[in-house]
């Protein structure tokens, strides 16, 4: 059975980062992987090609049949990597660029093929349409949200559960990507007990992710030795074990700004 889960959480908060070391350790584990960047940044699976990859939106603009080859590109361990691109700042609407993404891969048979994971890194914004496409057309099946301590980091990941819990998503868990606010892990696990669900793994701050990001690598692939390394690889094996989800509930606004200013007593 395929695990299809779409990752969310606050643009910048490491959604990206997480996608790719996650699927950098399931296809080191000899699963085939199928990323699919749903931002129109188009950096998600920059680190795992080694540069960034031309998107369905702007391959589409030149070539009204592309061929498969032209859309989806073989990474790290043979990791399929496709970014579905979307406008230019301020033009348009980035939602639609996933939309248009899905279905071109779709006619093309890309989710027909032998695959164990296909994960979706979700554009953040959750007034956009291209948030409720993974969930809403039924190409994900569990969401996992990605989140720091930081006040804005939950805050967004509050709105994020409105959504998921609107399309009636199952929510496998947070990851709580450290930014070494004080009693972080604290912070999120609580949230997390708050709106219905659990900590599913944790990744500390580290130079060593960003030195690996700069060379256009995972740390999983630059380092697969290190502590760093371990962290991805124990997140990645919660997510295949875990058996638990929710509908989660989320805070009202008064109910979370109550919740979070009780850490700063």
């Amino acid at each position: 059975m395929i695990k299809k889960i779409a990752i969310y959480g606050k643009g910048g908060i490491g959604k990206s980062t997480t996608v790719a070391n996650l699927s950098a350790v399931w296809a080191s584990e000899d699963l085939n992987c199928l990323v699919i960047g749903c931002d129109p940044k188009a950096d998600t699976t920059r680190t795992l090609y080694g540069k960034r990859i031309p998107t369905v939106i702007h391959t589409l603009k030149n070539n009204r049949k592309p061929e498969r080859e032209d859309l989806v590109f073989k990474g790290f361990k043979d990791i399929l990597c496709v970014e579905s691109g979307g406008p230019e700042p301020g033009v348009g609407c980035a939602g639609r660029g996933v939309i248009v993404a899905m279905k071109r891969l779709e006619q093309l048979g890309i989710f027909d093929e032998d695959l164990d994971v296909v994960v979706y890194d979700v554009l953040g914004d959750v007034v956009c349409g291209g948030f409720s496409v993974p969930l809403r057309e039924k190409y994900a099946d569990e969401v996992l949200i990605v989140t720091s301590g930081e006040y804005m980091s939950l805050y967004a990941a509050n709105n994020i559960v409105r959504g998921v819990k609107k399309l009636k998503g199952n929510l496998s868990g947070i990851v709580c990507n450290c930014r070494n606010v004080d009693n972080e892990e604290e912070i999120v696990s609580d949230f997390a007990e708050k709106i219905g669900t659990h900590v599913i793994g944790t990744i500390h701050r580290s130079n060593l992710i960003q030195d690996a990001e700069l060379d256009a690598k995972t740390v999983v692939e630059k380092y697969p030795e290190s502590d760093e390394a371990q962290e991805y690889a124990n997140l990645a094996s919660n997510i295949m074990a875990n058996e638990k989800t929710s509908t989660p509930e989320p805070m009202s606004d008064e109910e979370f700004e109550e919740f979070f200013k009780s850490y700063l007593d």
